[in-house]
């Protein structure tokens, strides 16, 4: 099943990372605009594999393990990389990806009682908040935005983590008989 279309663009996302963390980190500011560019595909190809494995039935097990961990390794390493920067505080950044620890243990907790707890609609939205959020900081350190960039960092770092907050007690509160 690896040899698949979606398999290979999940593997492909993942093994995006350590660069795109090092163009986040770069000096020159050709390196940030390809942080911009890669960061924009491994986005987009998050919802052209989806598409492909579901549109011609090449779903797997291996696809979904791998791809949300793909989506969260790409969203966490960008995160982390603006902390180091001054972009985003830790603070911040620790309550996005807490939430994504917090909700990947309540999924195995889920799998052990034989359950799947499947993908919300704010869980989504979500995922869309912290890829607009990534942009919108690499946007920032990229092209001249003036203030209107600080404020729109401001509003999708706010953006995020109120659905980061409202998407995880949403799958808490789904899942609440599984604590009974």
């Amino acid at each position: 099943m690896l040899k698949t279309i979606p398999n290979q663009i999940t593997i492909a996302r993942l093994l995006s990372v350590p660069l795109l963390m090092y163009l986040i980190l770069s000096d020159s500011n050709i390196g940030r605009i390809f942080a911009v560019i890669l960061f924009f595909l491994a986005a987009v190809s998050d919802a052209v594999d989806g598409y492909i494995a579901r549109s011609f039935n090449q779903t797997s097990v291996f696809g979904q393990f791998a791809d949300p961990i793909a989506d969260k390794l790409l969203i966490s390493g960008a995160l982390i990389a603006f902390v180091q920067l001054g972009e985003l505080t830790a603070a911040a950044v620790m309550a996005l990806i807490a939430r994504e620890f917090l909700v990947t243990g309540l999924r195995i907790v889920a799998v052990h009682e034989g359950q799947i707890i499947t993908a919300s609609i704010l869980g989504k939205l979500k995922t869309l908040s912290h890829m607009v959020l990534v942009l919108i900081v690499l946007a920032a350190r990229s092209f001249p935005l003036g203030p209107g960039g600080e404020i729109a960092k401001t509003w999708a770092l706010v953006l995020a983590i109120v659905l980061s907050v409202i998407s995880g007690a949403e799958y808490f509160y789904r899942s609440r008989r599984l604590f009974v």
